[in-house]
């Protein structure tokens, strides 16, 4: 097992990061209920980014009181959670942080109550869109907080497999269990295209890029026992080109905060992480989950680090084996550098110029050059020198 893990077992159905002010993050869990003395609980953990590890023990639960959970999504401000459930549609919790006090509030919003089991909840980059992706295949997309309807359409796919929103909030990519994919505008919520593929491909799972630049969409494409990672251009929808995988089948798809790194979590336990610029493997977590179907990747704010969930193993943090990243500090003593330099440059160069700037100051001293502006004729020896014409 590659980098350092940190591991959290139990029913584990679902998680993600909750971002936090100075990098102070927090995960929430959500836990299936075993029997009757464990029922359905939504919990808070800390991170410590030191250790690369989640606390020991909750900072806050909540007991789900119908239905375990199935999906969660956590508003990029790190204020408003939303859970689906298998009986219950989706609920909403207000994240209360004082201090050392950390708490959960249920809010009641119509339009998420009774909407069946979500497979998939995705808020936009912005957090001003909501969209989830039902096992009814139905997609719907919401304005939020208004939660003003863009979408409802109960015949997206046959049942959801994926989604995702584009760094822009324009668009909106979905997969289906039988393998297709569709775009949609999230303006107005029409359809836009739908992804070719081959007869014997299913694209499974879906995220747009992120760092600002390169407006491609990446899928991952199984082809019997073969995976890739499959790139679309979102300006034409064109697939444009292919990173082949190892043999394994790829259960899961993350893409980091800032667009350089795609996460993959295997059906075999296994976790693959993939340089975009160069379209390389960078880390390979080899049986991190052993045997079991990784459900969940995505990478945490500010570290080099990911959390993967699955049912045998629960919830586990494993930081990457890829370069670190320079620090805000570091870029500006390379700048003052830069600068140190330059001076000392100048300076030699200063010092052995004979530019104009830098003449000699003493009258007498050979160096310095005789500037004459103005000279009588008369006493020159030059016969080519200007005198006074007779005319």
């Amino acid at each position: 097992m590659e980098g350092d893990s940190a591991l959290h077992k139990g029913s584990v159905t679902c998680a993600s990061w909750i971002r936090r002010p100075d990098k102070a993050h927090l995960v929430v869990l959500g836990r299936s209920r075993r029997g009757e003395s464990s029922p359905s609980v939504l919990e808070i953990f800390s991170f410590d980014a030191k250790t690369f590890s989640l606390s020991s023990s909750p900072k806050a639960t909540y007991v789900l009181e119908d239905g375990d959970p199935v999906s969660i999504a956590v508003h990029p401000s790190g204020d408003d959670i939303i859970c689906s459930t298998t009986t219950a549609g989706c609920r909403v919790f207000e994240l209360c942080v004082q201090e050392e006090s950390i708490k959960l509030l249920a809010k009641d919003l119509a339009p998420l109550q009774g909407v069946g089991p979500q497979k998939c909840l995705a808020f936009s980059t912005d957090g001003s869109k909501f969209a989830s992706g039902g096992e009814d295949g139905c997609l719907k997309i919401f304005e939020w907080p208004s939660l003003g309807i863009i979408l409802d359409e109960p015949k997206a796919h046959k049942s959801f497999r994926d989604l995702d929103i584009s760094l822009d909030s324009e668009f909106l990519a979905s997969t289906s269990i039988d393998g297709s994919a569709r775009i949609w505008s999230t303006s107005d919520g029409l359809p836009l295209a739908s992804l070719t593929r081959n007869s014997d491909e299913k694209i499974e799972c879906c995220r747009f890029s992120r760092d600002g630049t390169k407006p491609f969409l990446f899928c991952t494409v199984q082809k019997g026992d073969k995976a890739v990672v499959a790139v679309w251009d979102i300006s034409t929808w064109n697939r444009i080109g292919h990173k082949k995988l190892p043999r394994k089948s790829i259960s899961v798809l993350s893409i980091s905060l800032d667009g350089k790194y795609l996460a993959m979590g295997s059906k075999e336990g296994d976790i693959y992480v993939i340089n975009v610029k160069k379209m390389e493997l960078c880390h390979w977590s080899k049986r991190l989950h052993l045997g079991t179907y990784i459900s969940l990747v995505e990478f945490c704010p500010s570290e080099r680090v990911v959390l993967s969930t699955s049912s045998q193993w629960g919830a586990v943090v494993t930081k990457l084996n890829v370069p670190a990243d320079w620090k805000e500090w570091q870029l500006y003593l390379v700048l003052l550098g830069l600068f140190m330099a330059s001076a000392v440059l100048f300076y030699i160069f200063f010092q052995n110029s004979d530019s104009f700037w830098n003449f000699p100051l003493g009258r007498d001293q050979p160096a310095r050059p005789k500037v004459a502006f103005f000279r009588d004729p008369e006493t020159s020896d030059d016969p080519n020198s200007w005198g006074p014409l007779d005319l």
